[in-house]
């Protein structure tokens, strides 16, 4: 029988193997490096903060995560090149070893336009970046740019450069995850899998919601998250339409609850629901979750290399035959997305892109199977996620609290 996927424990010891990070840096840079060289350009600009991470190896909180302040510049012929904030510069001068010092720069564009670009910040540090290229011979070919303020766009423009795009090499690049990765989604699923026995010890009527992302919040953070970027904690009639958000709703006796835990563990993440009733559950509420699970496993037991994102969603209901006018409508339930450093990653499955634009399931990809069905009870729903692993010998699940029947808490 095939061993079970490691999820050891966080700290770093001698008596066993645990995750390379010295490999896991090796192995992304190496992965955006071959992307570059299999395109037209000669240096991939980037601003995503998961590009950043992922060529860069560093990171820093996640309050200047949306500023577009930090960007990475990779070439041809070196780098990467970094320009952080300048405290956060001479640190990884001091603490990453695999980067060069003299590539850590200090550097700031505006901080999404609060510095007006007439201040002349962007037209300096383009100027910088062309006298990069220039002395690395790259100065006639395209830079490729993953996400970019316009004002810095037009700047790049303006003197010269031809910009093209470069997100979608960088997907592709973060697409196949190496042993280390998936071992640190699986660490991070595991920290999940344990909030999940504290929020059916904890799920009673007379609690609200908030009280609930609140505890979750508190023992992630205990057990070493290094990002809770969201929990959503739905109940009763806000079950269905499903809203994607928590409220100050007190939970009462009977109520259909599911909760969708999204956080990171050194940098990679969970997206992971459970639905779940509360003191009891009626033959209406407990339909819809068979239908539910039922989806979800016929999409898990397809899982395998060769089969296409098409061949997934097919198993899943049309948006109509679930209360939806169309796939638009109801993009998001029945659902799956890459994981990784980012929440939505490649490969994206829904009936909405993957008929017209399928891609091939390889081995050493992840992501996450969402279901969702309502209940014709009218305003009850049961909502599902798996976080799967495509392995030579099939899907191998990374999500592991119960989930194969309706966990009633604190039953009646």
């Amino acid at each position: 029988m095939s061993r079970p996927l490691g999820a050891p424990g966080h700290m770093g010891v001698d008596y066993e193997e645990r995750v390379d990070f010295d490999r896991l840096r090796r192995y992304r840079l190496s992965r955006a490096v071959s992307s570059l060289a299999s395109s037209s350009c000669g240096a991939f600009l980037l601003f995503d903060f998961y590009n950043i991470r992922y060529t860069t190896q560093t990171w820093i909180g996640g309050a200047l995560g949306d500023k577009m302040t930090r960007y990475a510049l990779l070439t041809r012929s070196g780098g990467p090149t970094l320009w952080d904030f300048g405290s956060a510069a001479r640190h990884h001068k001091l603490y990453a070893p695999w980067l060069d010092p003299s590539s850590c720069r200090a550097g700031m564009l505006g901080m999404r336009g609060a510095i007006a670009p007439s201040a002349g910040l962007m037209e300096s540090a383009v100027r910088e970046i062309k006298g990069l290229l220039l002395d690395a011979g790259l100065a006639d070919q395209p830079v490729g740019v993953d996400i970019v303020e316009p004002a810095f766009l037009f700047e790049m423009q303006r003197q010269g450069v031809e910009v093209v795009d470069c997100q979608q090499l960088m997907l592709d690049a973060r697409l196949i995850k190496s042993p280390d990765e998936i071992m640190l989604l699986n660490q991070a699923a595991a920290m999940v899998d344990g909030v999940y026995q504290d929020i059916v010890e904890a799920l009673k009527p007379g609690i609200r919601e908030n009280e609930i992302v609140a505890m979750a919040n508190k023992r992630l953070y205990e057990m070493g998250s290094d990002q809770v970027e969201a929990i959503n904690a739905v109940s009763g009639e806000r079950c269905n339409p499903h809203p994607h958000n928590f409220s100050d709703r007190i939970i009462r006796p009977g109520d259909q609850a599911f909760f969708d835990i999204i956080h990171s563990f050194n940098g990679y993440r969970t997206c992971y629901y459970r639905t779940l009733g509360v003191g009891r559950a009626t033959a209406s509420q407990r339909d819809a979750y068979k239908k539910a699970r039922e989806w979800m496993d016929s999409a898990i037991n397809a899982v395998r290399p060769g089969v296409g994102t098409d061949e997934i969603a097919a198993l899943w209901p049309a948006a109509p035959s679930f209360g939806f006018e169309n796939e638009m409508a109801a993009f998001g339930l029945q659902f799956g997305h890459g994981l990784g450093l980012g929440l939505h990653e490649r490969p994206i499955i829904s009936r909405l892109n993957s008929f017209s634009s399928p891609v091939e399931l390889q081995e050493g990809m992840v992501f996450a199977l969402e279901t969702y069905c309502p209940a014709d009870d009218g305003f009850s729903a049961a909502r599902l996620e798996e976080e799967v692993v495509v392995t030579a010998d099939g899907p191998r699940i990374l999500t592991l609290f119960p989930s194969e029947d309706l966990v009633v808490a604190n039953p009646y």
